[in-house]
């Protein structure tokens, strides 16, 4: 039989509640804390998310979606409109500056609508955007600045730039300028659309596109629903027109695309993974927990206080259901205080945090503060499902008590066994140890709680210490690097016109600081080498479809035995830089014979210095013929005439081969890996290392590609200053790297994840205090007559404090003991994960953050039972007796 009893439930939930106003506000304290708990998390999480995300955007050169990129005007027309697009914006790319005052800046001349010049950080600050059919143009200040004209609104400026292979030189009204963004690789110079028009008419484009394929095309950049799945997207529009992405090869129907790396969200739905699922789960497991030991500690007490009145309601014909909605009643009228409370403290508590923690974190926004309604929900929903969560045991117990056990309830019920045997013996420690018996998923929270901060503490440390700057700083092979600015532009080929002149390495090398250095030599005439057909299709086959792998072997000039050409990187390195290799196999003495031609194989290696055994095919003792061609001949395919190089038609097929050219032979002495700061910085080709001497002699060049050098400590700061002064004031062309400056980069990678692991463990390590604080509080609030009735058989006041220090003691000691337990256990499980995130991590075991918080616990486990009881024992044996009967 239903009974309509439910207003009866929540007006006694109220008035129960109100009746215990110190516990309410104990349990208010505790949503609140959890509430604080996530959302001081959440904010710093999706702040440092944004941070990192502008910090894509602004390397990407946009926040746009995505894109469709080297369109024909009947394309762009066609896809602009479709109804996944929200928004869109066109480009048109015109041309580049290639010369002085521009070496070592990227600096693109085009339009953009208005949309896309917002999207790519050109609103100007000063002026506009420059109108339709006049010679207005705007840009940043940098591009002002190496053109020597002031950011006045009106100023002429005139700038000459390659547009598909012809120079053009034109005169621009400044319309409008913004600040120079040194994290955005391009600067941009807009003009109107008319001029962009004049400029393609100019070099004979017209309306149709450049021989490079991009100039004078459409670009079109977009804003989706969602950033959530930009390529499947995007592959969708170009479906809805009869286009694809996939297979340049299969049609006039392909497209390329272009997504926007720097959406967190995007990169992460599309690159999700088991282990990644995992992760995530383990993370939201932990917090949820940490949470859940505040609540569930609180209302666990507060039932077993209150077990009595559950008991009485229970002969009044309360149900055992009607109870627990009574507790969960309850928790959610607590929760409306104590969730918006906690989410206010914890958004402040977070934006104080977040700038700490973007401080050590180079390259980001620093002032980036999420406000996202996601921290709010997030924390609020997180916060209320702890509380549900939480207070589901306490109401089972509460109704499952009959009301007889619910009047005789007490502590002693709960482990009578532990009670016998602690009545064997009447040591004062003992006794202590029977008392945490009684309650022992109390004491096992407790004891949880404490752990986890340490454990969690212990974690931190020990992933810190095991960033090995030795591995980070391998990357790096030397203290300095200096070459041409082209040099260390990500996508600029090596070529003669970037060469190092020897003026710049006399002038380092007079400086006392250095070490030792070295020239490495760079490839800047055609050298190629012969391999089977087989590598070559294994070696192109990772990036070409089968059909343009098939025309490249079929065009491949073969020699005498059927092995196919190709291009060839070499290295020309002094002593100095040999001695930066790694060896794999083998002996690099061997270079150094007179009269011996030897060279070093390359082979490819990962982030964890693991080399690819199938990079390259040269093995030790195998013999290398490399081709110096000095001159090739183009030639009709079908007839096999030969072409005159500068007077052949666009439309007609033609193929090259050598001409002049010498073959010399070499032996592979020894297989190599070759450091990232001292490679090409770009692959593609077979590489091979010999020494200076022999390069020059062979190759009959001599192109320094950089000049490499180890500084001692003490010239350190000397070099910096030299160098720095050299590439910015006195010769533009030229730029370096340090490894200080790598150095800064670690220490600042790695106090970031200091910081982050700290709050977090502070945070936690609060969760536990407060568990300790509140188990004692209660233990011994629950205990005042049986203290009584101890005191008033003979147990003195010391013993009894002396007892319930040995309680707190037990507490302290179990925390350490199951942190050490679990920090052991964790360890190598921690080691294997985070060495294959982090490439020059190095596990190393430590215990010393256990050891250092031992002592607060037991400063803890002293002070607090102490203080405590010297509340309680303010009333007299008597009174505390008669209160309780």
């Amino acid at each position: 039989m239903n009974v309509a009893n439910r207003k009866c439930i929540r007006g006694l939930s109220v008035k129960s509640m109100r009746a215990a106003r110190s516990r309410n506000l104990i349990a208010i304290l505790a949503i609140a804390l959890t509430a604080v708990l996530f959302t001081s998390l959440f904010t710093v999480a999706l702040s440092i998310n944004d941070s990192f995300q502008q910090a894509n955007f602004r390397q990407v050169g946009g926040w746009s979606h995505g894109g469709f990129k080297y369109l024909t005007l009947k394309q762009f027309e066609e896809i602009k409109n479709d109804p996944l697009i929200e928004q869109y914006g066109l480009r048109r790319f015109v041309g580049m500056p290639e010369n002085a005052p521009f070496l070592k800046s990227h600096v693109e001349i085009g339009y953009s609508d208005i949309n896309q010049a917002h999207w790519m950080y050109c609103d100007p600050v000063e002026g506009r955007l420059p109108t339709e059919d006049s010679k207005e143009a705007a840009t940043d200040t940098r591009v002002l600045e190496l053109l020597g004209v002031e950011p006045v609104l009106g100023n002429e400026f005139t700038m000459t730039f390659d547009v598909d292979g012809t120079e053009v030189t034109e005169t621009f009204v400044l319309s409008g300028w913004w600040e120079y963004d040194e994290a955005i690789v391009a600067n941009h110079v807009l003009i109107p659309h008319s001029r962009a028009q004049a400029i393609y008419d100019q070099v004979g484009i017209g309306s149709g596109i450049g021989n490079d394929g991009m100039t004078g095309s459409w670009n079109l950049d977009v804003m989706l629903g969602s950033s959530l799945h930009i390529k499947q997207d995007l592959s969708k529009i170009l479906a809805n027109h009869g286009y694809q992405t996939e297979n340049s090869s299969a049609g006039d129907n392909y497209i390329p695309t272009g997504v926007n790396w720097g959406y967190t969200g995007s990169q992460l739905a599309d690159n999700i993974d088991p282990i990644t699922v995992v992760a995530i789960a383990g993370l939201l497991l932990i917090i949820i927990f940490t949470g859940y030991l505040i609540i569930y500690n609180v209302f666990q007490i507060s039932v077993s206080n209150d077990i009595r009145f559950y008991g009485l309601l229970k002969t009044i014909g309360t149900t055992g259901r009607q109870i627990k909605r009574i507790i969960r009643q309850q928790a959610l009228l607590l929760s409306l205080i104590g969730i918006p409370l906690g989410l206010l403290v914890g958004y402040g508590v977070g934006t104080r945090l977040t700038p700490v923690v973007l401080s050590r974190l180079n390259g980001v926004v620093q002032d980036t503060v999420s406000a996202s309604p996601l921290i709010f929900i997030g924390s609020a929903l997180f916060a209320l499902v702890t509380v549900v969560i939480s207070c589901r045991r306490p109401g089972r117990m509460a109704a499952r008590v009959s009301p007889v056990e619910a009047v005789l309830y007490t502590e002693e019920m709960a482990n009578k066994k532990t009670i016998r045997k602690a009545q064997s013996g009447a040591s004062l420690p003992r006794m202590a140890w029977a008392n945490l018996g009684r309650n022992r998923s109390k004491t096992a929270i407790t004891v949880a709680s404490l752990s986890l901060a340490v454990l969690l503490l212990n974690m931190t440390v020990t992933f810190i210490n095991g960033f090995d700057m030795d591995k980070y700083l391998s990357k790096m092979a030397a203290d300095f690097i200096v070459a041409d600015a082209g040099y260390f532009q990500v996508g600029n080929m090596w070529s003669a016109e970037r060469a190092l002149p020897e003026e710049i390495i006399t002038e380092l090398e007079a400086n006392p600081g250095i070490e030792a250095g070295g020239r490495v030599y760079g490839k800047s005439s055609p050298v190629e080498e012969f391999v089977t057909e087989d590598y070559y299709r294994a070696m192109y086959g990772a990036w070409n479809d089968q059909e343009t792998l098939d025309n490249s072997v079929a065009v491949a000039q073969k020699n005498e035995a059927g092995l196919l050409a190709d291009q060839v990187q070499l290295f020309g390195m002094e002593r100095y830089a040999l001695g930066k290799l790694q060896v794999l196999e083998g002996d690099l003495s061997k270079l150094h014979e007179s009269g011996g031609r030897y060279v070093a194989a390359v082979y490819s290696d990962d982030d964890y210095g693991n080399p690819q055994m199938d990079s390259n095919w040269a093995k030790i003792g195998d013999t290398v013929t490399l081709r110096y061609v000095e001159e090739y001949e183009y030639y009709d395919p079908e007839t096999g005439k030969i072409l005159d190089p500068g007077n052949m038609l666009d439309d007609r097929p033609f193929r090259y081969r050598a001409k002049t050219y010498r073959d010399i032979d070499y032996e592979v002495a020894a297989l190599i890996t070759v450091p990232h700061s001292l490679s090409y910085r770009y692959y593609g080709a077979d590489e091979f290392v010999m020494n200076d001497q022999t390069f020059i002699q062979d190759s009959g060049t001599s192109n320094i590609m950089y000049y490499a050098c180890d500084v001692s400590d003490e010239g350190t700061a000397d070099m910096e200053t030299f160098l720095s002064d050299l590439t910015n004031e006195q010769m533009l062309q030229f730029d370096y790297e340090s490894k200080s400056t790598y150095a800064a980069e670690f220490d600042s990678f790695r106090n970031m994840f200091l910081i982050l692991g700290g709050v977090l463990s502070f945070i936690v390590g609060l969760v536990g205090v407060l568990n300790f604080l509140n188990a004692i509080l209660t233990g011994i609030l629950t205990r005042r007559r049986e203290f009584a009735m101890l005191q008033s058989i003979g147990m003195t006041g010391n013993q009894l404090k002396t007892m319930l220090t040995w309680e707190g003691l037990y507490y302290a000691l179990g925390a350490v003991t199951v942190s050490l337990l679990l920090s052991i256990a964790a360890g190598p499980l921690l080691s294997n994960v985070l060495a294959s995130i982090f490439w020059f991590f190095t596990y190393r075991f430590t215990v010393l953050p256990i050891l250092s918080i031992a002592p607060i616990f037991t400063v803890l486990g002293i002070a607090v039972p102490l203080m405590v009881y010297r509340t309680v024992s303010r009333q007299s044996i008597v009174e505390r007796l008669r209160e309780t009967e």
